[in-house]
């Protein structure tokens, strides 16, 4: 008996899932996704100090932890005033390392010598995930910088976790 054209399709390596699709996320990845995020901003402030290619060191990071490419990536930047989203991996990077918008100064070389979480919050729905707190940069003087944030995450085709939405403000001021 010959199978029907749907079957043969949802059997066929077309509609396969990729190998890591079916991996739910756990939130130990969340976590170990987010230490390795702030010592990757650790890492592009040291480089620009060390008059190394911070500008490099920018791209890797966000190849990395971000999903430009293969999804849309919603990225509001604590820094953003006049141009608030980031759409795109060219507008990523120049908030990151200064250039292409007039606004941007580099917010990651600064440079910050560590960054901490504390999150409010995770939520996991196997394939996606979302993450919502506060996170503090440490300044070279010693200071912490609090900013809040939310991500939101995706399995890549890699098996790493990648950021589909970031969005990150400083806490209110009634000054």
């Amino acid at each position: 008996m010959k199978k029907s054209l749907l079957s043969a399709l949802l059997a066929g390596s077309i509609f396969a899932p990729v190998a890591f699709a079916s991996e739910a996320i756990t939130a130990e990845e969340v976590a170990a996704a987010q230490q390795a995020w702030g010592e990757g901003i650790v890492a592009i402030g040291a480089a620009y100090t060390a008059d190394e290619d911070y500008a490099a060191a920018a791209t890797a990071h966000i190849e990395r932890f971000y999903a430009y490419g293969s999804h849309d990536v919603l990225f509001k930047p604590t820094l953003a005033s006049d141009d608030q989203f980031r759409g795109d991996f060219d507008e990523a990077l120049s908030y990151f390392v200064g250039g292409e918008i007039a606004e941007d100064n580099g917010f990651a070389i600064a440079p910050y010598t560590a960054v901490r979480w504390e999150n409010e919050g995770t939520i996991i729905d196997e394939d996606s995930a979302m993450a919502m707190g506060n996170y503090f940069f440490t300044t070279t003087e010693g200071d912490e910088v609090k900013v809040e944030y939310s991500f939101g995450y995706v399995r890549g085709d890699d098996g790493e976790l990648k950021i589909v939405l970031h969005h990150s403000s400083l806490p209110y001021s009634a000054d």
